[in-house]
């Protein structure tokens, strides 16, 4: 009996609901004409792929959307001449959304072709042309060299330049991704002569070893031949750390020819090595001042009146050496990370937008 109520109850409250409107009538809609051909959005990819530099081949996740005004009756996908997929059951017969992994595309040019036919006959064809690469495009304005220290190698990726190794460094946890670990008597040597200009800029992520020791280091320096001070310091720059009590000093100084300026920003520019934290350090030089920046704050600025370059021909990195070595600046056991260089001097603003971007 109590089922007979339930049914009856049940009854009711669906007869009342569609009485009341509380359930949308289903009318029929006339399919009219067929007057428009499908419309194709290729959805991925629309362009060029840039990939990481250590790789030769990526995954491509080919994504598009087909829409007809009346019926879909097949979708075709190309790659190159050969057909990956057809398609012709749908279950919205008025839009389709798809898509398709291509796995293992290699380097190089590639064609790829979405033809949708309708019920009609009426056929669309949408053709893109784009290249996969792995060659690193400076990304930001101004941007002359960049070592991401990624996949095992000490190259400089814009210009796929390999490091003159010193001694055994290797590789580490970095900020993004891997990164530089120092190790005794060891650093990198570049050639300098591309990346002497009348502005300068060098930001990266650093994390001083925690035994601080040697207690002061070279982090990246161009110099002259190591003539000893004041010769050595009148030309090109060292950017370098020292003991500050327990903490290490992060230091500029900058050579004008006849001259030369130090940058020290007291224990605004200091870091602590037992704190086991990345720091990002920056520093600029234009014709008119030098500022040292940490974590995106300027903690020493002053006035400069432009750099000198006489004699300079080597960048070392994560050292004096060879030619910054007269107060012990040598080896540093350090990380480093994310290495730029720009060839103009960088505003605050845009320092920070690298941080954040690398963030």
């Amino acid at each position: 009996m109590k089922l007979y109520k339930l049914l009856f109850l049940t009854f009711l409250i669906f007869a009342f609901g569609c009485d009341k409107g509380y359930i949308d009538d289903i009318t029929p809609k006339e399919a009219g004409p067929d007057e428009e051909a499908p419309v194709i959005d290729m959805v991925f990819p629309k362009g060029d792929i840039v990939i990481p530099f250590t790789d030769e081949e990526t995954d491509l996740d080919i994504q598009i959307e087909v829409t007809d005004d009346i019926e879909i009756s097949t979708v075709q996908l190309t790659l190159d001449g050969t057909n990956l997929a057809t398609f012709n059951e749908f279950t919205d017969y008025r839009r389709f959304l798809s898509s398709y992994l291509y796995e293992d595309l290699q380097l190089g040019d590639h064609t790829l072709e979405i033809t949708a036919t309708d019920e009609a006959g009426k056929t669309t064809t949408e053709t893109l042309e784009f290249n996969v690469t792995n060659k690193y495009t400076p990304k930001y304005d101004g941007e002359i060299f960049y070592m991401p220290f990624e996949g095992g190698l000490f190259t400089e990726i814009i210009t796929e330049t390999d490091a003159n190794v010193v001694g055994d460094p290797g590789f580490t946890d970095g900020y993004v991704l891997n990164g530089y670990q120092g190790a005794d008597s060891s650093y990198l040597t570049f050639p300098a002569a591309e990346l002497m200009n009348d502005e300068f800029s060098a930001v990266m992520w650093y994390n001083v070893d925690d035994s601080a020791e040697p207690n002061r280091a070279g982090i990246l320096v161009i110099g002259p031949p190591n003539d000893g001070p004041p010769v050595s310091l009148n030309n090109g720059f060292k950017f370098f750390r020292e003991a500050a009590g327990d903490n290490q000093r992060i230091k500029l100084n900058a050579g004008s020819g006849d001259g030369n300026n130090w940058f020290d920003g007291g224990s605004d520019a200091d870091i602590d090595p037992g704190a086991n934290t990345w720091v990002h350090l920056a520093f600029t030089i234009s014709g008119t001042e030098c500022k040292v920046y940490i974590n995106g704050e300027v903690v020493r600025e002053a006035e400069f009146t432009g750099i000198s370059w006489d004699n300079c021909e080597t960048l070392s990195i994560m050292s004096g050496a060879p030619n910054f070595v007269h107060w012990n600046h040598r080896f540093d056991r350090s990380l480093l990370d994310e290495l730029r260089i720009f060839n103009k001097a960088l505003t605050q603003g845009e320092i920070q937008a690298i941080i954040d971007d690398e963030s």
